[in-house]
């Protein structure tokens, strides 16, 4: 496929979003079947609910099966009271949400686990369904918001890195390899891609010289990919989010062959010249955001500028 930066069609950016978006995780923590049960069925339709008869048994879950949004966990139970258990939760799973549920009052416990952190909210029991569905879907949309800002803060430093990295490059250059390496391993790392391979162009045409790839496992086989001529030719980003469910690229024996799922064409272009390609790989299905692209578009333009500096520097021209 086609995308032209920074617009992107209504067509385009559908076909950027494939996976259906999974129910959320929580997990339910009693040692009473009965009212594991009831949790159970009361969140089943809007979450994907794991569940725990114990403490420890809990913990054995969250390590199988990583990190959930919410926890509701009982306070009195043999071995290990809720609150211990949650507090154990914490390092590991600093933006869950948990929710303590008691039918007794233990004012010291409770009052030391929500001062600390450990405890979002505390429901006395017996629990009213209403409300403690409210209180979920409250804890729910704070994790999802903690999750989405620290995402946020995530990016911004990686793309700082990114571009700063295309700089320093720019500057400190004194080989062809040194001027490649840095920025494929930082666009690599950047977009979270199992390998990415930075390749320069002369009079249309991919060279031999200066290409790199990221992930060692990794075989360089731009120049028989259908994309990168295409990217050469327009000008312009090709992207395959799900090969196996493209019909020009499903068929294609190097895609098969590496397992390469998605990938990415970033044209290096300056003045109408193709400079280079950027090559981005995953070995899984993946989505691009708008804000991604427009970094690609911005990015390629540095690295434009990189590789233009290096060809004048000296003992680099001879290399282009």
């Amino acid at each position: 496929m086609e995308y032209t930066v920074p617009e992107l069609d209504p067509v385009s950016r559908q076909s950027m979003s494939l996976e259906r978006p999974k129910k959320t995780k929580m997990l339910v923590v009693d040692d009473e079947p009965d009212n594991l049960d009831l949790l159970y069925r009361t969140f089943r339709r809007d979450f994907q609910v794991l569940k725990a008869e114990s403490g420890i048994q809990a913990l054995e879950v969250l390590s199988a099966e990583g990190e959930v949004a919410v926890i509701i966990s009982d306070q009195r139970m043999p071995e290990m009271k809720g609150t211990e258990f949650l507090s154990r939760t914490v390092p590991q799973f600093p933006d869950t949400m948990r929710i303590i549920l008691t039918g007794f009052t233990d004012v010291e416990d409770l009052v030391e686990a929500i001062n600390s952190g450990q405890v979002y909210k505390y429901i006395t029991k017996p629990w009213d369904p209403s409300e403690l569905k409210a209180v979920v879907q409250r804890a729910a949309e704070t994790y999802e918001l903690l999750k989405q800002r620290t995402e946020e803060l995530r990016r911004s430093q990686a793309q700082t890195a990114l571009l700063s990295t295309i700089v320093y490059v720019a500057q400190d250059a004194s080989s062809l390899e040194s001027t490649l390496e840095p920025i494929a391993a930082a666009f690599g790392k950047n977009f979270l891609a199992d390998g990415c391979i930075l390749q320069l162009v002369e009079q249309g045409t991919l060279t031999a010289q200066g290409s790199y790839s990221s992930a060692e496992s990794l075989e360089n086989w731009l120049e028989k990919d259908p994309m990168v001529q295409a990217a050469i030719v327009a000008q312009k980003i090709q992207v395959s989010v799900n090969v196996p469910a493209d019909a020009s690229l499903s068929e294609v024996a190097h895609y098969a062959n590496s397992g390469v799922q998605a990938h990415l064409i970033v044209p290096v272009t300056l003045r109408g010249e193709v400079l280079a390609v950027l090559s981005l790989q995953w070995r899984q299905p993946c989505t691009l955001r708008d804000d991604e692209l427009m970094l690609l578009h911005l990015s390629a333009q540095q690295i434009a500028l990189a590789l233009t500096c290096s060809r004048y520097s000296p003992g680099m021209a001879s290399q282009f």
